[in-house]
């Protein structure tokens, strides 16, 4: 017998495999497009004895997960626009404190009010640098819609590992698309789970570089002070500048210390290709069958796309630009990767973007013709 397979909402997707992987508190506020999530989670939350509740506001939804998350629970908010933009200092909160968090992002127009019904993918750089300081994230942006299941199972999993936010980013039209999807069973999801240490001295914060703090459990009878102000190895605030420098350099390094484990991305016809087309959800199905008809031209093109897009994926993209030496960056915005692939790419490759900001998705004939013109 195979699996099951079922015609779902892009939005449904990923709140069934929110609570596949075991999401047991759900805080948020809804907001287009990304409501039906949180109608699915209140719907179907309770029946499983897990806790749904609707918050007054973005800012106290990621307050409340934040408090759950400490408390062990494993939690998931999901906003769009300006939602998003209100969550930045708790979001900065999360990183500070190392808290695991599921953000999800659907990506409309704006800025302000902007476009809600209408996609986008202009939160790029407010997802790696929306909120202030020096800090490390990471975000992931599905495509398809296998991917939306399997990137948010991986989201928890990456947000468990790494004691870090992990924002799941895609858009209105994969939110709101419904398509064919085969479910995997859930004795076949592997899940990521974080033991619960006992600590002595309060040393919660206590590591080596490249280590993750340890996983407490508040309710075993020994006090633990957790703060947004930077703080030493015992969680008590402090500006002592070598003990400032270690915890920054702690919080990146558990991410950059690991970048083959975080970072993943698809390749399509990249091995002899000459030009390399970079696009990510909803514009990477776009670029695909735009790269398969110029193949059938004569044309050598070849897809990346990224399902990690923060950390930015630099490094493997420099391998192939040591060989490719042109590069259409696609994007519904007005060029926020373009801004990254010119950093990442080098002065010897050619570069082009095929950008719009207007709400409507590019089509494969659209992507096809630049590829064309290039």
């Amino acid at each position: 017998m195979g699996k099951p397979r079922k015609v779902l909402q892009g939005n449904i997707i990923v709140a069934q495999a929110a609570i596949d992987v075991g999401c047991n508190f759900f805080a948020g506020y809804p907001i287009t497009p990304s409501s039906e999530i949180a109608q699915f989670m209140s719907r179907e939350m309770p029946k499983l004895g897990r806790d749904f509740i609707q918050m007054e506001d973005e800012i106290a939804s990621l307050g409340a997960c934040i408090g759950a998350s400490l408390a062990g629970r494993k939690v998931m908010t999901a906003t769009s626009g300006p939602g998003f933009s209100l969550m930045q200092e708790h979001l900065g909160m999360g990183v500070m404190a190392e808290i695991p968090l599921v953000i999800v992002n659907v990506m409309r127009g704006g800025p302000s009010t902007g476009l809600p019904t209408k996609p986008s993918q202009a939160d790029v750089m407010q997802t790696r640098w929306g909120t202030h300081g020096d800090h490390p994230i990471i975000v992931l942006t599905p495509a398809f819609a296998s991917e939306l299941y399997t990137e948010t199972v991986r989201a928890f999993n990456l947000s468990e590992r790494f004691w870090n936010p992990v924002i799941l980013l895609y858009d209105e039209v994969l939110a709101k698309a419904h398509e064919d999807i085969e479910l995997p069973y859930k004795k076949d999801l592997k899940i990521y789970k974080e033991k619960v240490h006992k600590i002595k001295d309060l040393d919660i914060y206590d590591r080596e570089i490249g280590q993750n703090p340890h996983r407490v459990d508040f309710f075993k009878g020994y006090p633990i002070h957790i703060d947004g102000l930077e703080h030493d190895k015992h969680g008590w605030p402090t500006s002592e500048p070598r003990t400032v420098q270690k915890q920054q350099t702690l919080r990146m390094q558990k991410i950059y210390h690991y970048l083959d484990e975080i970072i993943k991305f698809n390749e399509y016809y990249l091995d002899d290709a000459e030009i390399l087309v970079f696009a990510f959800g909803v514009s990477a199905r776009a670029a695909l069958p735009a790269v398969e008809m110029a193949r059938e031209m004569g044309i050598r093109a070849g897809l990346f796309q990224p399902l990690t897009l923060w950390p930015f994926p630099k490094q493997v993209l420099r391998q192939r630009f040591s060989r490719i030496k042109k590069v259409l960056t696609v994007e519904l915005n007005m060029g926020q990767v373009r801004y990254e692939m010119e950093r990442v790419a080098g002065d010897d490759v050619e570069k082009r973007a095929l950008l719009r900001a207007n709400g409507i998705p590019f089509t494969p004939a659209e992507v096809l013709e630049q590829i064309k013109e290039f």
